[in-house]
C-alpha cells in the first residue's frame, strides 16, 4: 500500500491527485464544473455536479497511475471551505444549490445581527467576523427562505455539511456525516476554545442541531468508501478545508511560519501553535488542524476574495486573454502599470477591511492604458491585498516574517512572484511539489492510518525557487501608498 489519494474539491474545479509516501505526484485529473450567478452579488454551484466530477477525476487518476486501487494507503479530502450543501439524509439528493463561500446574500443579515450588537459574541466564540463568506448565515438563509425546509430540519430529515461532508456522505454511501475540525471552525456555528458546535450561536441563527455533521480531528480514520466506487475499500483518514491542507502540507509546522495560497482567492494562514489567537487586525482565528490523540494546532487566516478569479475576469468577462497562461507575457510586455491599479472587489473586499459594500474598482487609466496594463494591474492588485495580510498578520502576532511559503496555481507566475516579494520586502518560497493543499490532504491521510509520521514531512519540504526583493524601498512604499488610496475609492461602493 504505496499510495495516497486526495481528492481536492476547488471552487471552479474538482480535482484528483494520487502521491506516493514520499509526496510525489504519480497522477491527477481535473474537471471544471458550472458556476451559476443568479443575480449581481450571488454564486452557486450543482452539489451532484461536484460529486460527479470529483469521483470522476479520482477514477482516472487511478486509471493513469496503472496501479491497483487495493494499493492505496488512505484517501485525504480538501475542499472549498465555507459553501453550504444542504440534502435530504434518505435519499442523499440536495435540496438546493450550494451557496458558494463567494456568495454576497446575507449581507443585510450580518449587518443586523452587526447592529444588534451581537458581533463581539460570534468574534469571541469563533474567531471569524460577521460576513456572509462564512457558513452559517447561509445555511439560516435556506432555512428562513425555502418553503418547507424548517420543519424537515427541525425533524432530522436533513444534513447540512460544507463541501467535505458532502463528499464524504456519497464515498462512504451514506453511513457518515461528518467533517473535520478545520472545516467546522469556518461555519460560524463552532466554538474554538470548546471544541464543540456552540448552542448559544445556533439558537440566535435559528439552526437545529440536528442538521450538523459529527466534528472529528482532521487525521483520522472516518469511514471506508463503498468499494464499487473506486474499485477497493479506501479508507477516508484525512480531512481540512482548503488553507489549512495547504498550511500542513507546506509544513509549517512551527508557531510563526507562514504560508500564501493563490487560488480563486488567495489565502495566508500563520501557525500560531495550540493556543488561538485574537486579532486586533480584522484577521481570523481559525483551527488549523488536528492529528487524532492530540492538541489542535491553530492559525491566524488573511482572506482575499479575488485572485486568480481576477485573471479569469480578464479572460472570460473582458476577452482580453484566450487563456489564463496568457497573462504573465501579456503583462511583460510593460515595464508598469503606467499608474494604473485595479481593485478586484468585485463581491466586496475580505480581510483586513471586511466590506461587503466595495466593489472592483480600476482608478488611473488615461489614453495610454492598454490591455498590457490592465494585465499588468490585475496581477500586481494580488500581490498588494496579500501585503496588507501580511501587515495585518505582523501586527497581530508581533512576529516579523523572515520568509513567505507560498503555492496554489498563479505561485507558477514568476512575475507574480517576484512583485509579491518587491512589494512586502521578503523572500518568498516556491517549493518543489506545488501541490501543497492536495499534498496537505494526503499526508493528514497517511498520519490518520499510521503510513507515515509529522517529522518526515517536515523533512521532506524543499525550496524549488526563492525570489528575493529587489525593489528600493522608496518605490515600494510610493507604490502602496497608491494601492491604499485605490482601495479608498472601491470601499463602499454599493449602497
Amino acid at each position: 500500500m504505496n499510495y495516497l489519494l486526495a481528492l481536492d474539491q476547488g471552487t471552479t474545479s474538482s480535482r484528483a491527485i494520487l502521491f506516493d509516501l514520499d509526496g510525489r505526484v504519480i497522477a491527477k485529473a481535473q474537471q471544471e464544473f458550472t458556476q451559476y450567478f443568479p443575480q449581481p452579488g450571488l454564486v452557486e454551484h450543482d452539489a451532484l455536479e461536484i460529486w460527479q466530477s470529483q469521483i470522476q477525476t479520482a477514477r482516472e487518476a487511478i486509471h493513469r497511475a496503472k496501479i491497483v486501487p487495493a494499493q492505496i494507503a488512505a484517501l485525504g479530502i480538501t475542499n472549498q471551505r465555507e459553501t453550504v450543501v444542504l440534502w435530504e439524509r434518505e435519499s442523499g439528493k440536495p435540496v438546493y444549490r450550494a451557496i458558494v463561500w463567494q456568495d454576497r446574500r446575507t449581507a443585510a443579515r450580518c449587518d443586523d445581527l452587526k447592529t444588534t450588537g451581537l458581533e463581539p459574541t460570534f468574534r469571541q466564540k469563533t474567531g471569524l467576523v460577521l460576513d456572509p463568506y462564512f457558513s452559517g448565515t447561509k445555511l439560516a438563509w435556506l432555512l428562513d427562505n425555502v418553503s418547507g425546509l424548517r420543519g424537515r430540519a427541525e425533524n432530522g430529515e436533513l444534513c447540512f455539511g460544507t463541501v467535505d461532508s458532502w463528499l464524504m456522505f456519497n464515498l462512504s454511501g451514506g453511513k457518515v456525516h461528518a467533517t473535520d475540525v478545520s472545516n467546522a471552525s469556518r461555519t460560524l456555528l463552532f466554538n474554538l476554545r470548546d471544541m464543540a458546535w456552540d448552542d448559544d450561536l445556533l439558537g440566535i441563527l435559528g439552526i437545529p442541531k440536528a442538521l450538523l455533521p459529527e466534528v472529528k480531528p482532521s487525521a483520522g480514520l472516518y469511514a471506508e468508501t463503498v468499494p464499487d466506487l473506486l474499485g477497493a475499500a479506501i479508507p477516508i483518514a484525512g480531512v481540512a478545508g482548503d488553507q489549512q491542507a495547504a498550511l500542513f502540507g507546506q509544513a509549517c509546522f512551527g508557531p510563526g511560519m507562514a504560508k500564501n495560497t493563490y487560488g480563486t482567492g488567495c489565502f495566508m494562514l500563520m501557525n500560531t501553535g495550540h493556543q488561538p489567537v485574537g486579532s486586533q487586525q480584522g484577521l481570523l482565528s481559525t483551527v488549523a488542524w488536528q492529528v487524532e490523540g492530540q492538541r489542535p494546532e491553530y492559525a491566524l487566516e488573511g482572506s482575499v476574495f479575488m485572485a486568480g478569479a481576477v485573471v479569469q475576469w480578464l479572460r472570460d468577462g473582458l476577452g482580453i486573454l484566450q487563456h489564463s497562461s496568457d497573462v504573465e507575457p501579456l503583462a511583460r510586455q510593460v515595464p508598469d502599470t503606467g499608474g494604473v491599479y485595479l481593485v478586484p472587489a468585485f463581491v466586496g473586499l475580505g480581510a483586513p477591511y471586511w466590506d461587503a459594500y466595495a466593489r472592483g474598482t480600476i482608478v488611473g487609466m488615461t489614453r495610454g492604458t492598454t490591455r498590457m496594463h490592465l494585465a499588468r494591474a490585475a496581477l500586481e492588485g494580488i500581490a498588494y491585498q496579500s501585503r496588507d495580510l501580511l501587515e495585518a498578520m505582523e501586527a497581530d502576532s508581533s512576529l516579523k516574517l523572515s520568509e513567505l511559503r507560498v503555492d496554489g496555481g498563479a505561485s507558477q507566475n514568476d512575475l507574480l512572484m517576484q512583485f509579491q516579494s518587491d512589494i512586502v520586502g521578503t523572500p518568498v518560497l516556491r517549493p518543489e511539489v506545488t501541490e501543497t493543499t492536495a499534498l496537505g490532504a494526503a499526508y493528514l491521510a497517511g498520519i490518520g492510518v499510521g503510513a507515515i509520521d509529522q517529522a518526515t514531512i517536515g523533512e521532506r519540504w524543499a525550496v524549488g525557487r526563492r525570489f528575493e526583493p529587489q525593489m528600493p524601498l522608496e518605490e515600494r512604499e510610493k507604490l502602496y501608498r497608491g494601492w491604499k488610496k485605490a482601495v479608498e475609492r472601491a470601499k463602499s461602493w454599493v449602497e
